[in-house]
């Protein structure tokens, strides 16, 4: 394909124009402290509140629960019976009733000045993320929050700037970090394993159609989003594993992308052969491409494919790949190659690994996880948003690092709207990605 030089141009003065727009103004007015780094105040018994009652937080209840010194005591929806189905899990384990905050889109700030609070869990539609989590910070609790973390780079910096003002951590709770495989990689990648890492894949591809076209839940906001954007609208179930094991925040960056979306045809085809002809889902127009592919640069040259595809019929899949100079890992299903194994070029399985890579937490957690929520990762997670609290720890996901796992959201919207022209990423940090520091769950 001929390039002109005018796109060429067109191209280069977008990255500019792009990094200028996403960092302006920003790194002036706001000096305060960095919270890298920035541990817990010991608390032995900590007090959460929820923030939104659907399917999510039912699942996360039962993972709550599993948690010593954790006790929820207040809950809130917007759809009273939410609220209250979550209140008969916990009175059903024994647990006292919580308060519940039920009146209109706004309760959740009745909750939050409560006064009694360590830590909020927000599991609203995404385009509450950002609201929510800033007024939760700025009445001086704890944040964490589902993914993404938000929708917007102006809300990502807002996010950022008022954890800072604040000194309130603010933790997007990507389960699938803490992960049994992903744990083992990393610790095979902190061993040098895969030697110089080069190159990285990751994705979120799985077949939802039936949940976003659902007349309740998920199906009453989600599928919106497919008439709103094109681009990739969840990015971090497989980016947030994949930027552990390169140290982005810790070493190295995500410096720009490029993004492209195939045609979006799968919801039209599965809205003909499903919904009734005087449904009002015939009126939405999809405009978000079936498979959006987009490609990372590091800062250190490490390039990483990003893809999502919630709408064909295909397995799950977050591919989860790591390649570097002496071999590489892929996920689903497991396989690696390191230079020089027995048996040629071909993949084997991991289970030669186990004995000495396993990771800590899941030789400590792993009988009483496995079988919770997603395979145990949901309990792996809970257990250790506790362990902050009650060791005093750094947290492993920082704000910093859920700014920067949500950014290829709006990005990669950019890039496809500028003819799949690079964006640069906003460095969240100021400046202090460059700085090597404990990786997660260290």
């Amino acid at each position: 394909m001929k390039i002109s030089r005018r796109e060429m141009i067109g191209g280069t003065v977008g990255i500019a124009a792009s990094s200028l727009l996403a960092q302006a103004g920003t790194e002036v007015k706001n000096r305060s402290k960095t919270m890298i780094g920035v541990p817990f105040e010991k608390k032995e018994t900590v007090r959460m509140g929820i923030i939104g009652c659907g399917l999510r937080a039912k699942s996360m209840i039962s993972d709550f629960l599993g948690v010593d010194g954790l006790d929820i005591v207040a809950l809130c929806d917007n759809v009273p019976s939410n609220a209250a189905e979550c209140a008969e899990l916990l009175a059903g384990a024994g647990r006292k009733r919580p308060d519940l905050y039920t009146d209109g889109d706004r309760a959740f700030e009745g909750l939050c000045k409560r006064g009694d609070l360590d830590m909020v869990y927000i599991a609203t539609p995404w385009e509450w993320h950002a609201e929510q989590s800033i007024f939760a910070m700025e009445q001086g609790i704890q944040v964490g929050v589902e993914v993404p973390m938000a929708t917007t780079i102006a809300d990502l910096w807002k996010m950022v700037d008022v954890s800072e003002k604040t000194r309130r951590h603010c933790i997007m709770l990507e389960n699938c970090c803490f992960n049994y495989t992903e744990l083992m990689v990393l610790n095979m990648v902190r061993d040098g394993v895969f030697g110089t890492l080069t190159h990285a894949e990751a994705a979120y591809i799985h077949d939802l159609r039936y949940i976003v076209n659902e007349n309740r839940s998920e199906g009453l906001w989600r599928r919106a989003w497919h008439t709103k954007v094109d681009g990739n609208l969840y990015p971090t179930h497989g980016l947030g594993p994949v930027a552990n094991y390169l140290d982005i925040n810790r070493g190295d960056s995500f410096d720009y992308m490029v993004s492209m979306s195939s045609a979006s045809k799968s919801l039209d085809v599965y809205r003909e052969m499903t919904v009734p002809k005087d449904s009002p889902k015939w009126r939405e127009k999809y405009i978000n491409g079936d498979m959006n592919t987009s490609l990372i640069k590091t800062s250190k040259g490490v390039t990483i494919m990003l893809q999502h595809d919630v709408v064909t019929p295909r397995p799950y899949d977050r591919i989860n790949l790591i390649q570097g100079t002496k071999g590489i890992f892929r996920d689903f299903p497991q396989r690696i190659y390191i230079d020089g194994q027995e048996g040629g070029h071909r993949f084997t399985n991991l289970d030669s690994k186990k004995a000495r890579y396993e990771h800590h937490l899941w030789k400590k957690l792993g009988e009483k996880a496995r079988g919770a929520g997603h395979g145990g990762m949901d309990f792996i997670m809970a257990w250790r948003l506790v362990q902050y609290f009650k060791e005093g720890l750094v947290p492993d996901i920082d704000v910093y690092d859920g700014a920067a796992w949500s950014a290829p959201f709006p990005l990669s919207a950019e890039s496809i709207k500028k003819g799949s022209a690079p964006v640069r990423f906003p460095d969240f940090t100021r400046g202090q990605w460059s700085k090597t520091r404990k990786t997660l769950v260290d």
